[in-house]
C-alpha cells in the first residue's frame, strides 16, 4: 500500500515547476494544511509565488522551509523515465524534484498533519515558509517574505529547512549551519595592441599573473571549530578577441569566496583591494554577496532533531557546514535557529534524479518526532 508520503511526492513532482514557475504545487499543500488549521497567506512578488502558512500565534514557532521550483531537466531523453512522471520502481521515487526536494515537501506536509491530528493543542505554532525561487536568482523567494514577516514583527524561532543534506544514508548529516558566499568581478585594464609590437600595448595577462598568483596563495582565515578556513576558487577568466596577433584590451576575473564566521565580507574586499593596490593594477571591481555564513549550535533544536534521528534510525547525525547555500542564509539574520536535514543529495541536479521511498517515509517520522520534542 502506497503510503501518504509518496502520494503527495507524486502528486508535486508530476508539476513542471521550473523556476520560478510554481505549477499550482503551494496550491496542493496549501489545501492540505488549510484541513489542519492552518491560515494560508500568499505571496506574490514580480514573478514568484510564495506561500506563508501558520497555525497558532504562540511561541516558539518551529518553521518548515522549503522549494517547489526545481532545476532544468537537460535532455529528457537521457532519463530513464520521464522525468515529470514521478515513476516508482525498484523502491525508489524517479524524477525531477524527487529529492530536491518536493519529497521532503512531502514528508513536511504529512509529518506535520499527523502531529497536529495527535495534539490538536500543541504549544506554541507551526509555520512553512515556501517558495519557487530557490534555484533560480533567489530575489523574490524567501528574502521578500522574511522582510515582509520582520517588517510586521514576526519571528521564527526555528527552522528546518528540507535541503537534501544526507550523504550515504538517510540523515546521516545534519546542516547546521553555511559558509557566506562572496563573488567578485574583476576587470584589469590593459591596451589592445599587436604581439608584434609590445611597446605600444599593455597586456593585462601579464600585468595580473603576479596578483592572481598572490591571489591564490593568501590565507585568509584559519576557521574555527564550525567552519573549515575561508577558501577562494578562480571561476572564469577571459581575455583576447580569439585572434592569435592581438594583445588583449581587458583581462576579466571571476572569483568566489566560501568564508566562515572568523572573517567578513568587508574585510575580504578590503583585503584584496589591498592587494590590487600592491600589484599597481588598473582595475574596475564589482561584488555579489550571495549570504552572510550562520551557525546553530547545540542547544534546544539540534538536541531535537538529534533525538528524532537516534529514535527512528538508531544513530546520530554528523552536524556540518559544507556545501553550498541554501535559503537558510536569509532565515538565520533574523535570530531564527536553522539545520537542514533531508535525504540523500547523490542524485539531485541530475539526469535521473531519484530518491529511496523508504527514506521519504522515515524523514517524515523523523520530522513529526521533532515536533513532538519542541512542542509537546
Amino acid at each position: 500500500m502506497m503510503s501518504d508520503v509518496i502520494n503527495l511526492a507524486k502528486e508535486l513532482m508530476r508539476r513542471r515547476s521550473v523556476t520560478p514557475d510554481d505549477a499550482g504545487c503551494q496550491h496542493v499543500i496549501s489545501e492540505r494544511l488549510a484541513k489542519v488549521g492552518f491560515n494560508n497567506e500568499p505571496m506574490f512578488f514580480v514573478d514568484t509565488l510564495n506561500t506563508w502558512s501558520r497555525r497558532n500565534n504562540q511561541s516558539p514557532n518551529v518553521c518548515f522551509a522549503g522549494h517547489t521550483d526545481v532545476v532544468p531537466t537537460g535532455d529528457e531523453s537521457q532519463w530513464h523515465f520521464p522525468p515529470f512522471a514521478a515513476t516508482e520502481h525498484d523502491g525508489y521515487l524517479h524524477g525531477r524534484g524527487a529529492a530536491d526536494m518536493k519529497g521532503s515537501l512531502a514528508a513536511m506536509v504529512v509529518a506535520t498533519e499527523r502531529f497536529v491530528k495527535k495534539h490538536p493543542n500543541h504549544k506554541g505554532s507551526i509555520s512553512f515558509l515556501i517558495t519557487s525561487d530557490e534555484e533560480g536568482p533567489f530575489i523574490n523567494g524567501t528574502t521578500r517574505v522574511i522582510d515582509t514577516l520582520q517588517a510586521r514583527n514576526e519571528h521564527i524561532d526555528m527552522c528546518i529547512v528540507g535541503e537534501p543534506s544526507s550523504t550515504d544514508k538517510l540523515a546521516d548529516v545534519v546542516k547546521n549551519g553555511r559558509r557566506g558566499s562572496l563573488t567578485a568581478f574583476l576587470t584589469v585594464k590593459g591596451k589592445q595592441g599587436h604581439v608584434a609590437y609590445p611597446h605600444l600595448a599593455d597586456n593585462p595577462v601579464h600585468r595580473a599573473t603576479g596578483f592572481l598568483d598572490a591571489l591564490c596563495a593568501e590565507k585568509w582565515d584559519e576557521g574555527n571549530a564550525y567552519f573549515p578556513a575561508t577558501s577562494m576558487q578562480i571561476s572564469n577568466i577571459n581575455a583576447g578577441t580569439g585572434a592569435g596577433n592581438v594583445i588583449p584590451g581587458d583581462l576579466e576575473v571571476q572569483f568566489n569566496f566560501r568564508y566562515s564566521t572568523e572573517v567578513t565580507a568587508p574585510q575580504l574586499q578590503q583585503r584584496v583591494v589591498q592587494l590590487l593596490q600592491q600589484h599597481q593594477l588598473p582595475y574596475e571591481l564589482s561584488w555579489v554577496h550571495n549570504g552572510e555564513p550562520f551557525i546553530t549550535e547545540p542547544g534546544e533544536l539540534i538536541d531535537a532533531v538529534q533525538q528524532a534521528i537516534h529514535s527512528q534510525l538508531g544513530y546520530q547525525a554528523e552536524l556540518q557546514t559544507s556545501g553550498g547555500t541554501s535559503d537558510g542564509r536569509f532565515i538565520a539574520p533574523t535570530g531564527a535557529k536553522v539545520v537542514e536535514l533531508g535525504p540523500r543529495n547523490a542524485t539531485i541536479h541530475q539526469v535521473n534524479e531519484c530518491v529511496s521511498c523508504a527514506d521519504l517515509d522515515n524523514l517524515a517520522l523523523i520530522y513529526e518526532g521533532i515536533l513532538e520534542r519542541l512542542l509537546t
